[in-house]
This record gives C-alpha cells, sequence and structure tokens, in this order.
C-alpha cells in the first residue's frame, strides 16, 4: 500500500481540504459540493480532475474518498448512510497542519493492523468507502459497458432510465438529430410531466462545455430539460455550462454515479448479503 511511503500517500494532502470543504459548506455537504470545493483550493488541472482509474472512478474522487474514510475512522467527520458528509465538534474545531494529518493516517491504519499475540486478524482497509469486492464488481461492470456497441449502450441508457421512473422512453439514434439519443417523460405527479431529451456517449475520455452546449441546442424548441450520460467524466467547464443560468438545465451522469445507479437499482447486479466477524464481542470470553 501506498502507505509505504514515509510521507504517507497521496490522499493524505487531501484531508485538510475535506475539512476545510465543509467548514465553507457550514459543516455538511454532498460529495461532488464538497470535492468542486477541494478542486478549486488545490487549483487543479483539466487533466488531474479527469484521470480515471479501473472501476472507471476518477482518481481526484478516488483520493478524496479515501480521505473521507481516514477522517472518518478518525472521527472528524461522520458517515450518513444518505449520503451526506457532516463535521462531528471534532472537526468543526480542529485546525490540521499536514504533520497532524500524517499522524492521523498512522494512527487510523495502526487500529487495523494485525497483532498477531493478540489473536487478532489483518482487517487493513484495502479501499476506501468499499470493500475490494465492490471496487472488483465496479471494474468489471465498467469494462462491460464500455465494450458495448453503441446501439446498445443507447439501449442500456433506455433501460437505465425506464427503471429510474421515466415513462415512455424511446430511443432515437437518428444521425443529423444533433447528437439527441432518445427521449422520455418524467411525471412528477398526477398533474406534473416534462418532457426529458437525452444522450448517451461511450467515452473513456471527458466531456467538453462544448459538447453540453451542442447538446443543448439540439435541444431547443423541443423541452428545457436534458440528461448527457457517459461512462467518462465532464470537464469543470462543462458542468458550469450545465448549470448556467438563463438556459435549459441539463443533467450530467458521469461514468461513476451511472455505476452507482446500477448499484441503487440493482440493475445487472446479483446483491449479495455478508457478515464481517465483531471479535470484541468475544473477547468478554476469553
Amino acid at each position: 500500500m501506498a502507505g509505504k511511503n514515509p510521507k504517507g500517500p497521496h490522499f493524505v494532502k487531501y484531508f485538510i481540504p475535506v475539512i476545510n470543504a465543509l467548514k465553507k459548506l457550514d459543516g455538511s455537504g454532498h460529495p461532488n459540493e464538497i470535492k468542486d470545493i477541494v478542486a478549486a483550493e488545490l487549483k487543479l488541472t483539466e487533466q488531474e480532475l479527469s484521470e480515471t482509474i479501473a472501476s472507471g472512478q476518477t482518481r481526484f474522487g478516488n483520493n478524496v474518498d479515501w480521505a473521507r474514510f481516514y477522517l472518518a475512522k478518525g472521527g472528524y467527520i461522520d458517515s450518513s448512510t444518505r449520503g451526506v458528509w457532516s463535521l462531528t465538534d471534532v472537526g468543526r474545531k480542529s485546525n490540521l497542519t499536514h504533520e497532524q494529518a500524517l499522524e492521523l493516517y498512522r494512527n487510523v491504519l495502526m487500529g487495523f493492523r494485525t497483532v498477531q499475540n493478540n489473536g487478532k486478524v489483518d482487517d487493513t482497509p484495502k479501499e476506501p468507502l468499499r470493500e475490494s469486492d465492490k471496487a472488483n464488481y465496479r471494474t468489471e461492470l465498467m469494462e462491460i459497458i464500455r465494450k458495448l456497441p453503441p446501439e446498445g449502450f443507447e439501449r442500456l441508457c433506455q433501460r437505465l432510465l425506464r427503471e429510474s421512473g421515466f415513462e415512455k422512453v424511446t430511443v432515437t439514434g437518428k444521425s443529423g438529430d444533433g447528437g439527441l439519443d432518445g427521449i422520455g417523460i418524467m411525471q412528477v405527479n398526477p398533474f406534473v410531466s416534462f418532457t426529458v431529451l437525452f444522450q448517451s456517449k461511450r467515452y473513456v475520455g471527458t466531456v467538453s462545455a462544448g459538447q453540453v452546449r451542442d447538446f443543448r441546442g439540439a435541444m431547443m424548441g423541443r423541452t428545457d430539460k436534458g440528461i448527457i450520460i457517459t461512462t467518462g467524466t465532464f470537464t469543470s467547464e462543462a458542468k458550469r455550462e450545465a448549470e448556467r443560468e438563463g438556459v435549459p438545465a441539463i443533467e450530467l451522469v458521469d461514468g461513476e454515479k451511472m455505476i452507482d445507479l446500477f448499484e441503487k437499482l440493482e440493475l445487472g447486479l446479483k446483491p449479495r448479503t455478508t457478515f464481517d466477524v465483531d471479535y470484541g464481542f468475544f473477547s468478554e470470553f476469553e
């Protein structure tokens, strides 16, 4: 593991920016909000933000997740089952230096180390926020999706939208249709519904702001809502373009978020239940 480096692994440098980001958000925020602030604080380039690992997650996002994992174990932030990160009292009052961040990393890591003479097992964390099995199936799922033919990926996006509550989802995929791949209807309640156009991009790289603008241009006069689904990532400019005021909004679903949806919907994945032994429970009987 990267911890063999005496200065600690690369993700330790994200401990302080993650805490600072949460303080700017008044103590709590969603992961994407936090990552945007961290990226701005560290002045990361588009290349650094877009680099991906085998699972389809960005290396930057993976590093921030590692930081969250250790900060949660160290008592600086809470782990929420609803996907919201929040500072604890310790986190709110903290003013970590880099040396203290390294010490935090070492202390948490030592808590997972094997102590053979006490009969404990090696429980060193292999992945942040997920077991190695989860990392493996996310990687495998992304590889399968990226190998699909264009038509197959369009139909997969169609199924994903249907499972997410959209109705009358149709794949068009017509040439000269401005890159529009399909259309669907979201029924908000018995009285309100709206039409959504979507575009699917089976990419390894990034989707640019220009591509978002082109898609919006193809939407004009047809609907006020669009979705771009990609196996890749979006540049920072693309994200800003999608949220620009005064023009139709566009939802962006990158590879990582797409895999999250497959998990949530249990689509193409077979859920499995397992258990970890609670060694502390048995200590009183030794």
